[in-house]
């Protein structure tokens, strides 16, 4: 038998920087050039995205790409669709949402708590029930060998009858003794 050989694994190319912004700009970008007033259709975005951007000469590619940019935008509210289902219908730019401005309020020494002082109870109300304290457990005591069993023996009919049974008579047969 032969060994083979082991292949050494390549070194991971570092990824190069794209010629083009984030297709979620790039989308922005485009519906806002194109200004239709009830949103701009993926097949428009892409038309714009691919003249004006440098994305490559494969469509099929770039519209795939598109595609999940407008599905994520109209997820997160970047986008919001007018018309259709998924990545087909019209799109326009979601409400910009505007950032809550940051009050930066004086902090305050922080004092350690003080735990309430409970109040006597009235003279109708009931006491809450002290808890009791926990029994410690006694450590077990190691086992002793288990005794071997003696064999059955088979027992004897009259050693468990210590009271004679007694017949009941049927009530007719009661009456017909009385007789």
């Amino acid at each position: 038998m032969s060994a083979a050989p082991v292949k050494a694994k390549k070194a991971a190319k570092p990824k190069k920087p794209s010629t083009h912004p984030k297709y979620s700009e790039m989308i922005a970008k485009a519906i806002t050039s194109l200004k239709e007033r009830g949103g701009s259709s993926r097949q428009a975005i892409l038309k714009h995205i691919m003249a004006n951007f440098n994305v490559g000469k494969d469509a099929a590619a770039v519209n795939a790409h598109l595609k999940m940019a407008l599905k994520r935008g109209v997820a997160k509210g970047a986008l919001k669709q007018s018309k259709g289902t998924g990545a087909s219908g019209s799109f326009r730019l979601g409400e910009k949402k505007a950032a809550p401005k940051k009050v930066v309020k004086a902090k305050k020494p922080k004092s350690p708590k003080k735990k309430a002082a409970k109040k006597p109870a009235a003279a109708g109300e009931k006491k809450p029930k002290a808890k009791k304290a926990a029994k410690p457990k006694k450590a077990k005591s190691p086992k002793k060998a288990a005794k071997p069993k003696k064999a059955k023996t088979p027992k004897k009919a009259g050693a468990k009858a210590s009271k004679p049974k007694t017949k009941k008579k049927s009530p007719k047969k009661a009456k017909a003794a009385r007789k």
